[in-house]
């Protein structure tokens, strides 16, 4: 017997028409769809909402990139920039003094241009209300903020000076798109038109002027460009990104990333289970047909070929199937949540299809292969002599097989092979693992329930309990292999679960109700007592006011600081400006040491006659430094590495002793380097502190403006709203995304009770011989499939436990927790689960004659 290729397309094709009446082929069919639609809908859902989250996050900074320099741009430049595709617009930020009859007060001026702002409106008073416009101040005017408005006694309609121009007040800003949460700046906002700029005669030589070029464009932009961003960097030119330089967005954004990957990896790795246990009774019922077509003349690679090309054609239908359901349902999520998240998002594109395609085939190839290469092993003899079926293939080998596909999967969404080999070796070890716990527990439970009191009835519950564990431990190697893949199941609905609920209390955790809104900066020594005192009562929440000292490294390890750092951070941003210090006798809320002690009594320095050493011997005393471990690993510092700080005239060497994580997400104030008492006290210096008000406290801040009006306070409410924002439109998602992996769940139970329905119906047929009823047939079933839940229920929950944990502290920067709640719910919502579905899928054969059921076992 030889066929042709065309002939055996064909001959196969007819044999899958005919195999859509089984019921494991229309499990694996749907498992396949399913793995394609989880793939797809995900696929494109994290796409869209990834390029539709990253430009809404991307106001926060302006644009999508912010160059920053103190001298205007070339022209080469923006050529350069414009040619890829970006749209840029210039800023430029100074503090110049703003009067207003004879009141003075210096402002922040941020000076924009026609194409202000790039993404988002500016939330503004012109006269009749706050609104929203796209656009900045026309020429001829200014908008203030409301404090400078305050502190000018100015109204809309005003007119107020400017260096050699005078200016109409055109409106009150409330709320910037770009605002910005840093301390760059800390006076009162200005903002004006870039063709007012050279009237006023502001920008002279000299003058400290700070030039933004901003840029707007497709994400994959800033990849191509990424070269010429290096150059800049190096070139001292700041550069910033949404998610090198917001922290606290960027982790929320990378971690809704993650979740959703994640999600997208349970629907696969539950449909791979489900296809795997599909296969095994698929390749059982075909064994005579096997046998026959090797009894004309089959060889093996044509019975290979034939029973690889029905599965091929079943992929293939199931990923068109599952294609559309994908589109369809990323369609119908985007319109469910476009009444609740309102953005703009870009249009699908190909590759999350092509990539749910090679998934389902992949997943057909690593969980069903090894399976269906048994089917090429079988004998001509068998037609006669049913007892030569073949040797089933290894568990091993079909484990190692589906391992290594699931594991090239995992690299492949993730994008992380340290972490795809981590989860790939720790899942192995404990599948092995498991093996040997769900054998003892099986083992445990089933001599459990034979140990059950009789009841006296035929139809009671423990007589039920009692056959139901019989019949599970005739079949003891099928049954542990049905209650690893249910554990295995119930791992995947509870990671994902957990994860969905520890990612959002994180969040929320992160900005609570009480979060700072407020900053107080240039809080001088005799204002302290008394600012404190005012602030007694009326803020909610507010940080310890922690003293500043202005200070810029000049020397790291006795070198200078661009030769000392590695290449790739000569042009970071704290190397360029004077950076904030402060002293602290103990660990700052939100700070966790990482390495290294925090200062003891015998490091803090007396401030008496302390100055006067390091002034007569500068660089010879050292003293302890803490610092943030972010900044040391860009910089290559370890302990014991050295900072030297110009204070002014003075230099103060620090030997780093500690190493600190910070909180960057808290809105509290962090340093990146901090003293011990007893160093920086003899120098000039101010507070700063962050505190909460309400909208009913809001006169605070009058009084603080009126009381003490050399101290700045900063609103970042705008901030904290735009956060708030962006974490809300990610829970959504988060929430929507966690169905689909619970569908894909309860796919897998189907699939494997429908694989083990010929045992279960020989075994009915047997127990109606023998004179069971119906009533006991369904207990025991009931029982049984309970059992089963319960044990697998157990197992679930320490897989979940083990396995977020592990992907907490690799993938997510999340801290691990005990979730003692799980270990109650799973194993008893497994039981009641697993037995409510086996229970109705088995109604079926609980209404067939004996002789229908025990001829089940041999259908083919």
């Amino acid at each position: 017997m030889s066929l042709s290729v065309l002939r055996l397309a064909r001959f196969s094709a007819r044999g899958l028409v005919r195999d859509l009446r089984a019921p494991d082929v229309r499990a694996l069919f749907v498992a396949l769809a399913l793995a394609v639609a989880a793939s797809t809908m995900i696929g494109f859902f994290l796409d869209r909402l990834d390029r539709g989250l990253t430009r809404q996050a991307s106001q926060l900074l302006g644009g999508d990139l912010v160059l920053e320099q103190g001298r205007p741009f070339d022209s080469e430049l923006r050529g350069t920039l414009e040619e890829a595709g970006l749209v840029l617009s210039d800023q430029v930020d100074m503090v110049s003094m703003v009067s207003l009859g004879d009141t003075f007060q210096p402002a922040s001026l941020k000076v924009v241009d026609g194409r202000y702002p790039l993404y988002g409106g500016v939330h503004v008073d012109l006269g009749e209300g706050v609104e929203v416009v796209a656009r900045g101040p026309s020429p001829g005017e200014v908008w203030l903020a409301p404090r400078l408005a305050l502190l000018l006694e100015a109204e809309i309609g005003d007119r107020v000076r400017l260096g050699e121009s005078e200016l109409v007040v055109g409106g009150l800003v409330e709320r910037e798109p770009d605002q910005s949460a840093g301390f760059g700046s800390f006076n009162p906002r200005l903002m004006m038109h870039r063709d007012d700029m050279e009237a006023t005669e502001l920008v002279q030589d000299g003058s400290r002027v700070e030039f933004e070029l901003l840029g707007a464009g497709p994400p994959d932009i800033l990849d191509e460009l990424a070269p010429l961003l290096e150059r800049l960097r190096r070139d001292g030119v700041e550069v910033r990104d949404v998610r090198r330089d917001r922290p606290g967005l960027g982790s929320a954004l990378e971690r809704a990333e993650r979740y959703l990957s994640l999600a997208g990896l349970a629907a696969v790795l539950l449909a791979g289970v489900a296809v795997a246990m599909s296969t095994r009774r698929y390749v059982d019922r075909h064994l005579d047909t096997a046998a026959l077509l090797r009894c004309f003349g089959a060889t093996q690679g044509e019975l290979t070929r034939l029973f690889g090309l029905q599965l091929l054609w079943l992929a293939l239908a199931a990923s068109v199937l599952g294609a559309l359901l994908g589109l369809a349902g990323q369609a119908a999520l985007l319109a469910l949540l476009t009444a609740l998240l309102p953005m703009e998002l870009p249009a699908p594109g190909m590759l999350p299809l092509w990539l749910g395609v090679f998934t389902a085939l992949a997943v057909l190839v690593g969980f069903a292969g090894p399976t269906l290469l048994r089917l090429k092993k079988v004998s001509a003899l068998k037609v006669l002599r049913r007892e030569l079926d073949p040797l089933p293939a290894s568990a091993w080998l079909v484990v190692a097989v589906a391992s290594g596909v699931f594991g090239g999967l995992l690299w492949l969404y993730s994008g992380d092979l340290a972490l795809a080999l981590g989860l790939l070796l720790g899942g192995l070890v404990m599948l092995v693992v498991l093996w040997g716990l769900g054998s003892l527990l099986l083992g445990g439970v089933l001599r459990l329930a034979g140990r059950l009191p009789r009841d006296g009835t035929e139809a009671g519950v423990t007589q039920a309990l009692r056959l139901g564990g019989a019949q599970l431990a005739r079949r003891r190697t099928a049954s542990l292999g049905q209650l690893l893949a249910f554990a295995v199941t119930f791992f995947a609905m509870a990671m994902i679960a957990l994860v969905r609920g520890d990612l959002l209390s994180t969040w929320e955790a992160q900005l609570p109700a009480d979060t700072p809104n407020y900053f107080a900066i240039n809080i001088q020594p005799q204002e302290r007592e008394a600012f404190e005192d005012s602030l007694s009562g009326a803020a909610d929440a507010r940080s310890a006011l922690y003293p500043m000292v202005r200070g810029r490294i000049t020397a790291i390890n006795g070198m200078a600081p661009r030769e000392a750092v590695p290449p790739e951070a000569r042009g970071d941003n704290a190397l360029r400006r004077e950076l904030n210090l402060t002293w602290r006798e103990t660990l700052p809320e939100g700070n966790r040491l990482v390495a290294g002690e925090w200062f003891g009594a015998e490091q803090q320095v007396e401030s008496a006659g302390w100055y006067d050493e390091v002034a007569a011997e500068p660089g010879v005393e050292r003293v302890p430094i803490s610092m943030e471990d972010g900044l040391a690993e860009r910089f290559g510092l370890t302990l014991g590495d050295t900072l030297t700080f110009t204070i002014g005239a003075a230099d103060v060497v620090g030997e780093v002793t500690s190493l600190r994580d910070l909180d960057w997400d808290s809105f509290r104030p962090n340093f990146f380097v901090i003293f011990p008492p007893g160093v920086l006290e003899r120098f000039g210096h101010s507070y700063i502190t962050a505190f909460h008000l309400d909208e009913a406290e809001r006169e605070v801040q009058r009084d603080l403006v009126r009381d003490f009006p050399g101290v700045t306070l900063l609103n970042v409410d705008a901030i904290l709203a735009q956060v708030r924002d962006l974490l809300t439109r990610v829970t959504r998602a988060v929430e929507v995304v966690l169905a689909f992996v619970l569908l894909a769940g309860v796919s897998v139970l189907y699939a494997a009770l429908t694989a083990s329905r010929p045992v279960r119906a020989h075994e009915s047929g047997l127990l109606r011989v023998f004179g069971a009823g119906n009533r006991l047939l369904s207990r025991v079933q009931g029982a049984e499939f309970a059992i089963l839940g319960l044990a697998s229920g157990l197992m679930g929950a320490l897989l979940a436990e083990l396995a977020s944990a592990a992907l907490y502290l690799a993938w997510l920067d999340l801290t691990p927790r005990l979730h003692l709640w799980l270990w109650l719910a799973l194993p008893l919502g497994g039981a009641l689960l697993i037995g409510a579905i086996g229970h109705l899928l088995s109604r079926d054969l609980r209404r067939q004659a004996p002789a229908t059921s025990l001829g089940l076992l041999g259908e083919t």
